[in-house]
């Protein structure tokens, strides 16, 4: 069918300096898409998904790391019918993610404990992301919209985000995020087209665009519905309606009233859903644990370390660690604000000549540097107790240095041919298309994941922690015992560590000895539910049974939604004879776990002992 021609709508009177022309790079619209000026849609799109799939396919076979057990496959809210329900009006979870902790309640009930439909789930997600960021670039009219996706889908940064189940929420919030930029863009196209001719209109890689085929209000309202399922997905990507901002500022050359009337829905839900994020990561996820003593000063200048440590690892992604060394940052030195007053002269000197070259780097900078806003250390994070900086917290931002580099790619014309800028192309992706899959091969399972950060940091205790519990659940205990013993070593008070020695000696029999690792671990972290309830087994095992109820209520009112603890007490308040209390405590484990297959055989065994049916 053929496509109706449009006449580029005219700018408006008074609406200032034209936004930077991104579809004029040398050699017309097709040098611009970076070697896809020839391709379909269609052929473009499965190129995108051969590349990714490829790039990711020793993530099939890789398993649970980390968190990956608590947080997915064993997690009770994961698992039970209600938990749906629970994740959204409910602070039982963790954390404030319920779009993502209701795809993994629907994942869990497809493949259960099996890593590796997660994994398939993960991946696809991130194609979705990549395709969108394609679309989305190719909207804007931004060279070498095409390379910049490709650049984004084998980029190695994003590995840690689409090989750990757990970063399903990073997966996940980017196809929303990426959605709602791109029906705004539409909606911003349309608003200035009365005709909404622009949706129909080729991209700078000749290609058609995708159409909308809704009237252009109805892509404003879906743009924000979208934002908020990004929201909801994790609150990382609050800072979007200063994206909305910047390209009112780069399309029009100024931000008007109108502008900020529009992106002001956009700044409530960030605000709304913001803060019952950071009340979930305050008062479940951090809870006691100490996560950064230092001070304003301190994070004022750690933020500008950051931000030139992201821009690193976007730049040459070497040396990639799942936990890089904890910075320490002396706010009284002057050097300590230097990375970040670069940082600022850089973008005055964008600004400076932002009529001619810098209106695009302000635009892909300033856009790194505001999706960076939420990890730069002026909120606390929990994972913060062992390093200010992650891989995955860069997942979102990254967006902004490919596109600019895409695009300087898009541009380059060594001589009259394009074949050495499409070989330099292809150079780079299969580069960092190796890279990537070489890091994938760490996340195979705990142990490889764990062994690999000690290979890079051999002191670092919570790499000593979970690598032995990795080898105490496979049943290793000598080596697992070895590295508790080294994590304590290198931290000492290391709470966690002593738990996980304690939970060691108790299973190999040695309770007299595991008693004081489970005090120690209490000492240090009074509010440690676990520790109470394993060192209420051990001292019910030694027939202590008050000094057992004792810490199994305390558990309980720590974790009043525990199934296990729960069970634990009913069983020791039978032994006491206090069984009508017991009864009360088997029922409700299995009020929230129906499946707790234990609770349900001691509640059936006290009621056959009384001549009551089984439940």
């Amino acid at each position: 069918m053929k496509r109706p021609s449009c006449p580029q709508p005219a700018r408006p009177a008074g609406a200032g300096t034209p936004g930077p022309d991104w579809g004029s790079a040398p050699g017309g619209a097709h040098a611009a898409a970076g070697f896809t000026g020839s391709w379909s849609l269609r052929s473009a799109a499965l190129a995108l998904a051969a590349i990714t799939f490829v790039a990711y396919l020793p993530v099939w076979r890789a398993g649970l790391i980390w968190d990956d057990g608590s947080f997915v496959v064993n997690n009770p809210l994961i698992r039970q019918p209600g938990g749906l329900w629970q994740f959204w009006f409910s602070t039982r979870p963790l954390d404030f993610f319920p779009m993502t902790s209701s795809l993994l309640w629907v994942e869990w009930r497809l493949w259960g404990a099996s890593p590796l439909g997660y994994h398939v789930a993960n991946v696809c997600l991130h194609l979705a992301g990549t395709l969108l960021l394609w679309r989305l670039l190719a909207a804007m009219r931004i060279p070498g919209a095409w390379l910049a996706a490709a650049l984004f889908a084998l980029h190695p940064v994003n590995v840690e985000s689409v090989a750990w189940i757990s970063e399903q929420k990073n997966t996940l919030c980017l196809v929303f995020y990426l959605l709602s930029l791109l029906l705004y863009v539409r909606w911003d196209d349309a608003r200035e087209s009365p005709e909404d001719c622009g949706r129909w209109q080729a991209d700078a890689g000749g290609h058609a665009s995708f159409p909308f085929p809704l009237p252009g209000p109805a892509l404003y309202w879906l743009s924000l519905a979208a934002f908020v399922l990004a929201l909801l997905s994790k609150t990382a990507v609050a800072p979007l309606p200063l994206v909305l901002l910047g390209l009112a500022w780069a399309r029009r050359g100024h931000i008007g009233r109108a502008d900020l009337g529009r992106s002001a829905p956009f700044f409530i839900a960030a605000l709304a859903v913001g803060l019952v994020s950071l009340w979930f990561q305050s008062h479940r996820a951090i809870g006691s644990d100490v996560v950064r003593t230092d001070n304003f000063w301190a994070r004022l200048a750690g933020a500008g370390w950051a931000i030139w440590f992201y821009l690193g690892k976007a730049l040459l992604p070497l040396d990639l660690r799942a936990i890089y060394p904890r910075w320490q940052i002396d706010p009284a030195r002057w050097g300590s604000y230097l990375p970040g007053l670069l940082v600022a002269a850089g973008f005055l000197t964008c600004w400076r000549w932002r009529q001619r070259w810098g209106r695009s780097l302000l635009l892909g900078l300033g856009y790194f540097v505001a999706m960076l806003l939420p990890v730069l250390g002026f909120l606390n994070i929990s994972f913060m107790q062992y390093s200010l900086v992650a891989d995955r917290w860069q997942y979102f931002a990254i967006i902004g240095p490919i596109a600019l580099g895409a695009a300087a790619l898009a541009r380059w014309r060594p001589g009259k041919s394009p074949a050495v800028r499409n070989a330099a192309c292809l150079a780079l992706l299969s580069i960092l298309g190796l890279l990537t899959w070489k890091q994938c091969g760490i996340y195979a399972d705990a142990e490889t994941f764990w062994q690999t950060a000690l290979t890079r940091d051999a002191t670092l205790p919570i790499a000593h922690n979970n690598l032995g519990k990795a080898l105490y659940e496979r049943g290793r205990m000598d080596e697992a015992m070895g590295h508790f013993q080294q994590a304590l070593e290198f931290q000492p008070g290391y709470a966690m560590a002593e738990f996980n020695l304690g939970e060691l000696l108790s299973q190999l029999g040695r309770l007299d000895e595991s008693i004081p690792h489970f005090q120690r671990a209490l000492s240090i972290q009074p509010r440690y539910a676990d520790a109470h309830n394993n060192l209420a087994i051990a001292f019910a095992r030694t027939g202590r049974l008050d000094e057992a109820l004792a810490h199994f209520q305390q558990a309980v009112a720590i974790h009043p939604d525990d199934p296990e603890i729960h069970n634990n007490l009913g069983g020791t308040l039978s032994q006491k004879g206090e069984t009508d209390e017991g009864i009360a405590h088997f029922k409700r484990a299995l009020e929230l776990d129906p499946d707790y297959a234990g609770a349900r055989e001691n509640l059936a065994k006290i009621l056959q002992q009384r001549g009551q049916p089984a439940p």
